[in-house]
């Protein structure tokens, strides 16, 4: 596969405007699972983004022992309490609770801060198996599915995937036997041909494809390139996709206004000082600029 063979996307898609008798309802519900324990920023991060990002009502479901905390950070989303393992991370007795979140939500984002164990796998491997879910995937969530064996033909679900050049390196062994291609375009669409997923392969000009279309995102800077910067894309991919936009018109949307948030808030800070933070109370600028 070449990237003459995908079609280029150049359009930003939009959101509807809302309706004057518009309620919570109208703007989706979405839950993430994530955080462990010592990764409670995450959880919180990812949850606080979501709302920015438009989502009318947001869950947070994370370990018991965490929640606590990420409830006090943020108290505009609601938490759930997931049991947990000895080490703090979400245990493969919640599954019962997750999959009733399932059936609550539209939307369900995995992976933020959640940590690798068997018990993840468990969990994450029922998710796939769970038609017409519409699941987002980030960080450990894809080094859990990474280890799930075959994953792609248990997968009934419709993905999103968003790794950075290491995440997908480990997702790439898991599906095909040749070498990762150099070229990011190309690594990114043949996953997604092959997965039948979008894929949003992050980084300088971040790569949104579905195996047939593809967008590169041309917004964004250095300064970035920060802890949680990723969870805080979680976060608005998931919100939008709550709002009615399909999988790959969320991502993209997603990428460009992520990207967008963290130039207005290079332009305040500067991009030594940028923080994920700073990114996620720039979104109110970047939406009204879009």
């Amino acid at each position: 596969m070449t990237k003459e063979k995908m079609q280029i996307v150049e359009q930003i898609p939009r959101l509807k405007p809302r309706k004057a008798d518009a309620h919570k309802g109208d703007f989706g519900k979405v839950c993430i699972v994530a955080g462990s324990f010592g990764m409670s920023g995450a959880a919180a991060l990812a949850g606080r983004t979501a709302l920015r990002a438009g989502a009318g009502l947001v869950r947070v479901a994370v370990p018991k022992s965490v929640l606590p905390i990420v409830a006090s950070i943020e108290p505009s989303f609601t938490t759930i309490a997931l049991a947990e393992d000895n080490a703090g991370r979400i245990s493969a007795k919640a599954i019962s609770i997750i999959l009733d979140v399932v059936a609550d939500n539209d939307v369900l984002a995995f992976g933020p801060g959640v940590g690798i164990s068997q018990g993840l796998h468990s969990i994450l491997e029922t998710l796939l198996e769970q038609e017409k879910l519409r699941l987002v995937i980030d960080a450990d969530g894809l080094n859990n599915l990474s280890r799930i064996k075959e994953w792609p033909t248990k997968l009934r679900a419709n993905l999103i995937l968003t790794p950075h050049p290491g995440e997908i390196r480990r997702l790439w062994s898991s599906v095909f036997r040749e070498q990762l291609p150099s070229e990011r375009q190309q690594q990114a669409g043949q996953l997604a041909q092959q997965t039948k997923t979008i894929v949003v392969l992050k980084g300088a000009g971040t790569v949104v494809t579905d195996g047939q279309k593809v967008y590169i995102n041309k917004t964004g800077n250095p300064g970035m390139a920060t802890a949680g910067s990723g969870d805080v894309l979680t976060g608005v991919i998931t919100a939008l996709m709550g709002q009615g936009l399909t999988n790959f018109d969320a991502a993209v949307l997603g990428v460009y206004i992520h990207g967008l948030a963290g130039d207005i808030a290079a332009e305040r800070y500067g991009q030594v000082s940028l923080m994920a933070t700073d990114i996620a109370e720039a979104l109110c600028d970047a939406f009204m600029r879009s």
